[in-house]
Order: C-alpha cells, then sequence, then structure tokens
C-alpha cells in the first residue's frame, strides 16, 4: 500500500507536470512573502539556552540586580604616561555622555572621587609612611612648583637642589628617578620632540601604579537585535568620537573597543568574511557535481528548483512555528540543502537509470518511485528522527535547529516526490545510451567480496583504535576559542586577560549582607585557584586609625605649602631663559662634589640648551614639562584630606556595582592565570561552587554551558539513535537489516573520533553542531545500499546508487566545505569536521557497507 501511495504521488505529479510546478512558485513565493514580514534573527545569545536551567536563573537574577554590567561596548585606554590616559578617557567619556540616543549609559568605574580621596588608605602602612616621608623632604621643591606651576617655577625648584649639594645638606638619591625624566623630557622638547612629563608618577609613588596600565569607559549602547550587528551602529560612532580625541590625534594614546557587543559583532563580520566568495566557488562546484552526476541541464534545474521550494517551504514553517531564529538555528539552510540535495540527486539518477531499462519516460517515473521511493522515504523519516531528537533539550538554540531542520526533511521527501517529476516532465530529459552506473567500479566489487574478511578486519582493528582513544577527545569549553583571535575586541580581550586586574574569567556569588559576603569571602580567598576576592567590604580600608594619623601628620606639614595660590603671571620665552640661567649658576658649583653619570649633570647641559633654544621650543617644553603639573598638585591636595571610610561612608554610586538596593552584597572572586585553561577553569569553578553553590559570573557560566551543551548532544545522540532504529525496523521488518543500516553508521562515527582525536581537532561550541549531520547523511546512504542489496543488487559499486551517492557527497562536502575557509576560528572547524564526518561517511558507506553485506547471506527477494 505504501509503494502505491508514493508511486500514485509520482504519478499524480507527471501527469498534472504544469499545475503542480505554478503551485509549487506560487507556494516559494508565499513563503518568501511570509518569511520577509515574520521571520527575525536574534543575535542574543542568552536566548540559545533554556531559562529553566539553574546557572540560566541565577545569571537572569544577577543581570536584574546588576544590570549596569550587561550589553557592554568596553573602550580600553593607554597612554605612555597616566595622565594621558586618564585625560582621553575623561573626555571620550564626557563626549559620549552628549550622546544619550546612541548611549544612554556611560561610566568611569576607574575613576571615583571616592578613591581619589582615601586611595592613599589602600596602600600598606610601610608604603604609606615611607611615600608621605619623601613627600615632606620634597616641600621646598613643592613649594616653588605650587607657587608657579611653570618651567620658570620647575627651573627655580631644580636650582634649589644644586643650592642643597653646594651647602653639603641635601642627598639627592631620592630624586634620582624624578631627575632623570627631567632630563628625558626636556631633551625630548629641546630636539622638537615634546612629550608631557608624568607627575602622577612623580608625586604619586607607587599609587599611581595601583590602577593598572588601562583606563576604562563603559558604554551601555543602543542595539538593534534584528540586525547581523546589533551594536555596528552605536560603535560607529564611537570609533568617530574617539578618532577625534586630541590625545589620539597625536598618536599620544591609544583606545580600543571590546566588550560583549563588540565581540558578538565582530564575530558575525568574522563568519561573513569571504561568504560572497566562498557562495560563488560552492555554487561553481557544486554544479559541476550535478552536470558529473546527471549529464544535462534538464536534470540539473530541476534539482535546483526541488531545492529551492523545499528550502522556501522549511522557511515558511519556521516563520510560522518558531518566528525569531537564533545564532544556531539560523543555520538551518546550510543543513537543509546539504542533506536534500541527496534526496534529489539520488531520485534523478536512479531515474535516469531506469529511463535506460524502461525506455518511456512514464514508466520510468512509475520505477523510479516504485524502488526509490521507499528508499528516500525512510532516510527522510531516519534522518528528520535525528534532528528532532534536539528537541527535548535545553539547548534552545540546537533544539530550535533540529526542529526546523526534522521537519524540513520531511519537506524535502515531499518536494523531491510530489514536485521533482513535475519539474523533470517539464524539462524533458533525453533518454540514456548507455547504463548509468560507473563501469569501472563493477571491477572492484568482485574484489571486495574476495578480500571482505581482510576489509572487515581493518575497520575492525580502526573501530578499536578509536575506542581506546576516545578518552582523549576534548571539548574546549572557553567560548574565546572559536572566534577570531585577529580582530581588535579578541586582541584587547587577551591583553586583558594576561593582566590579573582586569581578568574577565571571574565568579560572582550574591550574599545576604555585607557581613556575610566578608565571611564568605574569607572562605573562598583560601582556596588554591583563587587569586583574590573583592567585595564592598574591600572599599573599607584595613588598619585606618595608623594610616589616618600618617597621612595626618603630612598635611599638617605640608598643607601650608600645598594650598592654592593666586595665579602666577603668564610665562614667557625670556622668562624661562632667565630661570634656565639662573638654576645653572646654582647648578655648576655642585657639579664637582657630585658623580659624573649623576641626573643633575645632564639637567645642567639641557639648561644651557634652554639659553639659547628659540621660542617656539621653549613654549612646547614649558607645555611638555608642566602640563599635568595643576591637575597632580589638586589630586595631592585631595589624598591628603583623606577621611575615616566605613560601609556608610562609601558613596551610594560607587556602592551599586557592589550591592543591591536591598541590601545583597556581591562578592567577585578573581582566578589565578591557571584557570585560563578549560580544565583549570573547571576546577576553579568547581573549588568557588562547594563554598558558594549558587555563585555566577563569566567563570561559571562558561563550564555550565559546556555541560549543557555536551549533555544536550549525549541525551540526543542517544534519542537519535533510538527513533532511528525503531523508524528502520518498522520500515524494514527486519532485525538485521536495521542492524546493517546501523553498524556503518557507528563505524563513521567511530572513524571520525579517531581523526579529530589524532589531528587533534576539539569540539567546540561551534564545531559540535556538525554532529548531527553525521547521522543524517550516513543513514540516508546505508539506507540506499542496504535496501538494493536486499532487493538483489550484485554490484553495489557499480550501481546507480553508488553513483547518485559518491556526488551527492561531492556536493554536500563542497557546500560544507566552504566553511572550512572561513576567517572565523568556529565555522572553520565546523567546516573541517564537516568534510571529515563526510569523508569517513563516504568511506563506511563506499567500502565498509560492501564488505559487510558480501560477508552475509542474502536474503530471498523482496
Amino acid at each position: 500500500m505504501l509503494i502505491r501511495l508514493l508511486v500514485g504521488l509520482v504519478d499524480f505529479s507527471r501527469r498534472h507536470a504544469l499545475p503542480v510546478m505554478l503551485a509549487g512558485i506560487v507556494l516559494a513565493a508565499f513563503s518568501g512573502w511570509f518569511a520577509a514580514t515574520h521571520l527575525g534573527v536574534s543575535t542574543d545569545t542568552d536566548v540559545m539556552f533554556s531559562d529553566k536551567l539553574p546557572w540560566r536563573q541565577r545569571a537572569i537574577e544577577m543581570n536584574k540586580d546588576f544590570p549596569q554590567f550587561q550589553n557592554l561596548l568596553v573602550a580600553v585606554v593607554n597612554a605612555p604616561i597616566p595622565e594621558e590616559a586618564d585625560a582621553t578617557a575623561n573626555e571620550l567619556a564626557k563626549r559620549l555622555q552628549a550622546d544619550p540616543v546612541d548611549f544612554p549609559s556611560v561610566r568611569r568605574p576607574d575613576s571615583s572621587p571616592f578613591l581619589n580621596k582615601e586611595g592613599l588608605l589602600f596602600l600598606p602602612t610601610k608604603d604609606l609612611s615611607d611615600l608621605m616621608d619623601q613627600t615632606i623632604d620634597a616641600q621646598p621643591f613643592l613649594g616653588q612648583l605650587v607657587a608657579d606651576p611653570s618651567a620658570r617655577g620647575l627651573f627655580s625648584a631644580l636650582s634649589l637642589l644644586g643650592m642643597g649639594v653646594t651647602h653639603g645638606d641635601a642627598d639627592l638619591s631620592p630624586y634620582r628617578q624624578p631627575m632623570k625624566a627631567f632630563n628625558t623630557a626636556m631633551v625630548d622638547a629641546l630636539d622638537g620632540h615634546p612629550k608631557p612629563l608624568s607627575w602622577q608618577g612623580l608625586l604619586g609613588g607607587s599609587l599611581s601604579e595601583l590602577a593598572g596600565p588601562y583606563r576604562f569607559v563603559l558604554v551601555q549602547a543602543r542595539q538593534d537585535y534584528g540586525a547581523l550587528q546589533p551594536g555596528g551602529a552605536a560603535t560607529e560612532a564611537m570609533r568617530k568620537i574617539i578618532a577625534d580625541l586630541p590625545f589620539v590625534q597625536s598618536g599620544d594614546a591609544r583606545v580600543r573597543i571590546t566588550g560583549q557587543v563588540a565581540l558578538a559583532d565582530e564575530e558575525f563580520a568574522s563568519v561573513a568574511e569571504g561568504a560572497v566568495t566562498g557562495l560563488i566557488g560552492s555554487l561553481v562546484l557544486i554544479t559541476l557535481w550535478l552536470f558529473l552526476a546527471v549529464h544535462t541541464w534538464r536534470l540539473i534545474i530541476p534539482i535546483l528548483m526541488t531545492l529551492i521550494l523545499g528550502l522556501f517551504l522549511t522557511v515558511l514553517f519556521a516563520s510560522a512555528a518558531v518566528g525569531t531564529l537564533n545564532l544556531v538555528s539560523v543555520g538551518f539552510g546550510v543543513l537543509f540543502v546539504g542533506i536534500a540535495v541527496d534526496f534529489a540527486i539520488q531520485f534523478s539518477v536512479r531515474y535516469r537509470e531506469y529511463r535506460f531499462e524502461v525506455g518511456d519516460p512514464p514508466g520510468a517515473m512509475r520505477e523510479t518511485a516504485r524502488r526509490v521511493g521507499v528508499q528516500i522515504l525512510i532516510a527522510s523519516l531516519a534522518t528528520a528522527a535525528g534532528f528532532l531528537a534536539f528537541v527535548p533539550t535545553d539547548f534552545s538554540g540546537v533544539a530550535e535547529l533540529g526542529l526546523i531542520a526534522g521537519i524540513g526533511m520531511l519537506i524535502a521527501f515531499v518536494c523531491t516526490l510530489g514536485f521533482l517529476p513535475a519539474a523533470i516532465t517539464l524539462f524533458r530529459p533525453r533518454g540514456e545510451a548507455a547504463e548509468v552506473g560507473f563501469a569501472w567500479a563493477k571491477r572492484v566489487d568482485p574484489v571486495i567480496v574476495r578480500r571482505r574478511w581482510p576489509i572487515l578486519g581493518v575497520f575492525g582493528v580502526l573501530a578499536v583504535a578509536a575506542v581506546s582513544v576516545s578518552p582523549f577527545l576534548r571539548f574546549d569549553s572557553d567560548p574565546l576559542a572559536t572566534k577570531n583571535p585577529n580582530t581588535e575586541a579578541m586582541r584587547t580581550l587577551r591583553d586583558l586577560i594576561n593582566n590579573p586586574i582586569t581578568n574577565p574569567y571571574t565568579a560572582d556569588v550574591l550574599a545576604p549582607n555585607p557581613q556575610a559576603a566578608a565571611v564568605v569571602g574569607d572562605k573562598l580567598e583560601k582556596l588554591p585557584t583563587v587569586a583574590s576576592v573583592i567585595s564592598i567590604d574591600s572599599f573599607v580600608p584595613k588598619d585606618q586609625s595608623q594610616k589616618l594619623a600618617v597621612i595626618a601628620d603630612a598635611n599638617n606639614i605640608l598643607a601650608p605649602t600645598l594650598a592654592p595660590r593666586t595665579p602666577a603671571a603668564p610665562v614667557t620665552p625670556d622668562q624661562i631663559r632667565m630661570a634656565a640661567k639662573a638654576a645653572l649658576s646654582e647648578i655648576e658649583p655642585a657639579l664637582p662634589k657630585l658623580p659624573k653619570d649623576s641626573p643633575l649633570a645632564s639637567i645642567a647641559e639641557d639648561l644651557r640648551r634652554m639659553e639659547t633654544a628659540p621660542d617656539a621650543v621653549l613654549m612646547a617644553a614649558n607645555k611638555a614639562l608642566t602640563r599635568f603639573l595643576p591637575d597632580q598638585l589638586n589630586r595631592l591636595r585631595t589624598a591628603l584630606s583623606a577621611e575615616p571610610v566605613t560601609l556608610s561612608s562609601i558613596p551610594a554610586s560607587f556602592a551599586r556595582d557592589w550591592m543591591t538596593p536591598d541590601g545583597q552584597a556581591r562578592v567577585q572572586v578573581n582566578p589565578k592565570p591557571e584557570a585560563h585553561t578549560p580544565k583549570g577553569l573547571a576546577e576553579f569553578v568547581r573549588q568557588v561552587t562547594s563554598i558558594a553553590p549558587d555563585a555566577g559570573g563569566a567563570a561559571v557560566t562558561i563550564v555550565a554551558t559546556s555541560h549543557t551543551i555536551v549533555g544536550a548532544f549525549r541525551s540526543a545522540a542517544i534519542y537519535a539513535v533510538i527513533a532511528i532504529a525503531a523508524i528502520l525496523l518498522g520500515l524494514l521488518r527486519r532485525v538485521l537489516d536495521a542492524a546493517l543500516v546501523m553498524a556503518p553508521l557507528i563505524m563513521s562515527a567511530l572513524l571520525t573520533l579517531l581523526v579529530i582525536v589524532l589531528l587533534p581537532l576539539p569540539l567546540n561550541y561551534a564545531n559540535i553542531i556538525a554532529l548531527p549531520l553525521l547521522l543524517g547523511v550516513g543513514v540516508s546512504f546505508n539506507i540506499y545500499f542496504v535496501m538494493n542489496w536486499r532487493a538483489g543488487e550484485r554490484h553495489p559499486l557499480g550501481s546507480a546508487t553508488a553513483r547518485a551517492i559518491l556526488f551527492s557527497a561531492l556536493t554536500t562536502g563542497t557546500a560544507f566545505g566552504s566553511l572550512a575557509l572561513s576567517a572565523h576560528p568556529g565555522t572553520a572547524s565546523m567546516g573541517k569536521l564537516l568534510l571529515i564526518s563526510l569523508g569517513c561517511t563516504l568511506l563506511a558507506s563506499l567500502i565498509f557497507i560492501p564488505a559487510l553485506l558480501a560477508s552475509i547471506r542474502r536474503p530471498r527477494r523482496v
């Protein structure tokens, strides 16, 4: 009855070819219109996992509690001196805040009035005492600079050093590094390359190094999730602002963009890079394979039309059933074309075969339906089952892909038997002059029969080897491993990862209150993989009373010296020359008392050059030497006004990054460098969650995502094997036939495993999606050979089926193989795994199956 139904469907399509063709065109047009108006693409990676997962629920809660850390564009600023970096970051933040449409939220977390005032309290007590002693020793020097923050005042201050040495009551060793800095700045200016002098390093001591080399501007930008690059417009606007910043234009500062938004956008750009060229090349090769398979455009065009109709109908289903594609399910089109083309090629090549045997087109079409229809039906059902097995999993991205691709396989079957016969009838391909199979391959069939046992032995050895090396199969859970390492966002992120202050692989724990956060923080800090723990309690300095006393003593001494004065008169070139001459007159008498390599001797030479330098050079030197001096004097005044810090005195704007409005406190756990590897990160998360089971953050998400994906594919593989076996048993009605189809499928999987371990090619978030294809293609190829063998085929490699399988594999391999050339590492690894699995499937189908079938007694003809 099933065969009669399939023959009837094909015969109806042939007899009503023109109406069927027109109906197909109308359906395709309607599908395209409906998809254009109802189907969207979301680039939000959060939608790829079920919200019911515990780690997703914790992440959602953390995002609600601290929304300021989500969907960020991060501007990373660095410059040769910290003042240039600070000035650039401040100006960038100011300009971004002027555009609230593109940039609703702009923050500088490392530029806080609270830290500027209380920063000295975070130094160790000894370091603080040493810094205050050095600052007090420099009081006369500071007095000159406060009174006249120009080159004129600086040269007057330098003259004090000479006077001190001359009178024998000055030790210049504490000033050696500052004097070298003065000398370098003056030489650069005199040589026509003025560079600003960093007073932050000269007056701030070790405090200036605590912030690290980078400054940050955190931006929550407007995003359009309907675009392939949601943050593209905002990022471009940000780049234009950056390009106009003074220190960026002069080349003295560098601003790079990273963050979740930039990483996602650049990933899409990497995927698209070379896609058009690859697509054109693939189409040319696919056309070539189709021509070699069917020999005439009168069959090639019907095959392509059938594929297009099936693809459009699958898109229609996706629009109605899903509505919005995610970053994984958007790839259903590639999977559909790669597998559905096999159905169309198989039908067309076998039609050519029966056209040669039967002669007349209607008879050949009916014979094709009778002999091939059931094979394509079983192949489509088994392939659909393989995809639909992903639907129950928690990996929503692949679950949607499985649903769309699974239904797409059934649509492909209907199009192959319901539309392709009509298209072939209308295009009227000529009859065949010779057998369609490979004549040369018929000579190989007897060789495989004679040597079947050695061949099976080799495959057995390879299978055992695959099982032996299976423990070495590696899954790279680092999502950064699939991204293009050469993009700006990725290079910047790698720099931050290598810096312990800015390592993004952190874990977050939410405690009921600051006291509980301090308790859990103490426990976490003792873990072997933890480098540091930060909470709101970390911003209440230790030993405050002792430190405040040291700062107060220094302030009592320095306050009169640092008190703001009436602004000095603007400096002129002549005044700079006079100040240089006066300073030189005090320094020269001191030189005989100093070592020859003393920096003060070099400064004396610089002052001599200043006396004869042009006006423009002198004014440039004045600007370079003192540009950042007033700001640093203000910072020193502010730092010396430190007050006791308590939890209640921490400003709300600063505390918001560490506490929720209802009083819960966030604890940030920073890993040691060993946690940069997948294994190390997993161990870090294991240790953290052993103390704080509800921990979240990037590290926890990465590890949990890995477990979710691996678990989803493990479950789906089990479901798929069971479903495929059930379908095969139900339709083939023989345990042996079902086993013969499954055996090469398992063999090809083992061969793929062996190859990717030996290469090695670790599995990752991107290429693991290739595994469903192994099931789909493998089942299809195996079914054709087994059913032909059951029907009495004696030359499997010389048959039209082998021809169809070979060119189907070449077509599929070309479609997927172009991915291997992608600039995106994840896409490239997917292409490589697809080619490997397809090659192993072809090897199992063309060598293993014939040898296996030859070793088994053939059943009676059915």
